[in-house]
């Protein structure tokens, strides 16, 4: 089996392979092709791959190319894990968002409205190509915002477009961990968009023990939503919140945290990148042990500013266990290529299962998954304030695709103005000016008062 992971010199990719690596089964990935802009950085993370398959008679063989045609022709599945505008683009929407006093995370408000309009021109490029060069190949996204970018790309490539997240399944795995369950023999029942649900029920032989974490302060205070959350607000809403939820529930902490930082974490992460790529090109340096150390740091620093303004302390154990998305990817991809049927939360498009969206709304959910791709399961309806995030957070995806796709200034002011997080008609105006001031790659948005 052939796979092209599109953004191969992405810091993340190490992950990817020791998933590969790990998988002795039937029918496993044979063949890797790296494909980045960047030699060097494809570079610097063969040599990571290369200390990684020492050992491994049979492991994948790996190989690299900057020709995007060349990557996905043949290719079985495509891992999209592209970051357009690199982390300078990203650190560049933090900081025009929060000189308005207005939340820049990358997927979530301004700055996630922002990187889409940036990424989905590219994505929606790179979906045309692969219909064309390598039309039986399903395309694994992960590239963010994901549920924006994987309905941007399914118009394109249809269902044989599907899109992955460990948010959700860490989230299932650390609660039932805190109440002493093996998430292996849980159902985990979650609904939403990408970075926007919630798990409403975690069965175990089909009684939901969820409430009985809710009534367990102990139990719900040690793992990360917990913490972030509190206990209180949790039972309120009887349900787990997504970790990116954070930011609508607690806004202004959120950006009061993320202003009073030294610095944004799209700063921190391009400078943390840049040391490692640099070290990578001096001599005697460990690749692999480098790679570990630096994604170690990167682990640990996750959501800082979150835990800060709520006081919640630094993540322990269990809150660097994420749902590990290299291992989502795997199980998705022998799932379909050997009908090894599974349930696995993806970002698909939902079929009416979660409505009021309709058919062809990509949404974040339990789906049943063989050699014919992923279904989305119905599952408990969501609470109406859910409902409403939901719905109006769908409306701006769809008004960024929109515009991502027509050019439309107007269309991408739409998006800006009415996402939850962004109080202002006034203050949208200014967001866009300021992006089409000083982020590269939006200069396709025209004027167009009609829209």
């Amino acid at each position: 089996m052939r796979l092209t992971i599109l953004g191969g010199g992405g810091f993340r990719v190490p992950l990817v392979y020791r998933a590969l690596l790990a998988d002795r089964g039937k029918g496993r990935v044979t063949h890797v092709t790296l494909h980045d802009l960047d030699q060097r950085r494809l570079d610097a993370i063969v040599k990571v791959l290369r200390e990684q398959a020492s050992g491994y008679e049979d492991a994948p063989l790996v190989d690299v190319t900057t020709d995007l045609d060349a990557a996905v022709t043949g290719a079985d599945f495509v891992f999209s894990a592209i970051r357009v505008g690199g982390l300078a683009g990203r650190a560049t929407d933090e900081r025009v968002a929060l000189e308005l006093g207005v939340l820049g995370q990358e997927t979530v408000g301004a700055g996630g409205i922002a990187y889409g309009l940036r990424t989905i021109p590219v994505a929606v490029d790179i979906a045309r190509r692969i219909a064309r060069l390598a039309p039986e190949a399903w395309v694994i996204n992960f590239t963010n915002p994901a549920g924006m970018v994987t309905e941007a790309m399914a118009a394109h490539l249809g269902d044989r477009v599907i899109g992955i997240c460990d948010s959700p399944v860490g989230l299932g795995r650390r609660a039932a961990r805190a109440l002493g369950v093996d998430p292996e023999r849980a159902w985990f029942d979650y609904a939403g968009l990408n970075h926007l649900g919630w798990l409403r029920a975690i069965r175990v032989d089909g009684v939901d023990v969820l409430p009985r974490l809710l009534a367990d302060e102990a139990a719900l205070t040690s793992f990360e939503e917990g913490k972030l959350f509190g206990a209180d607000w949790l039972r309120t809403l009887g349900s787990l919140p997504n970790e990116y939820l954070h930011y609508y529930y607690f806004n202004r902490e959120a950006v009061a945290g993320a202003r009073a930082a030294s610095q944004t974490r799209g700063a921190f992460l391009l400078e943390q990148q840049a040391r490692f790529y640099s070290r990578m090109e001096a001599a005697g340096t460990l690749p692999f042990e480098t790679w570990d150390a630096t994604r170690l740091e990167r682990e640990v620093t996750y959501m800082a500013e979150n835990r800060e303004a709520v006081d919640a302390g630094e993540r322990n154990s269990c809150d660097l266990d994420s749902g590990g998305y290299e291992n989502v990817a795997l199980a998705l991809m022998r799932a379909i290529a050997l009908d090894e049927r599974t349930t696995l939360i993806l970002n698909v498009r939902g079929r009416g299962v979660l409505r009021p969206l309709d058919d062809q709304a990509v949404i974040e959910t339990n789906c049943h998954v063989d050699a014919n791709g992923a279904r989305p399961v119905s599952g408990l309806p969501l609470a109406d304030h859910s409902v409403g995030l939901v719905t109006a957070v769908k409306s701006v995806e769809r008004d960024v695709i929109s515009a991502a796709t027509s050019g439309s200034r107007a269309a991408a002011l739409r998006a800006f103005a009415l996402h939850p997080l962004v109080d202002s008609v006034a203050v949208a105006r200014r967001l866009l000016d300021g992006y089409l001031t000083h982020a590269a790659g939006l200069d396709y948005l025209q004027v167009d008062t009609r829209v």
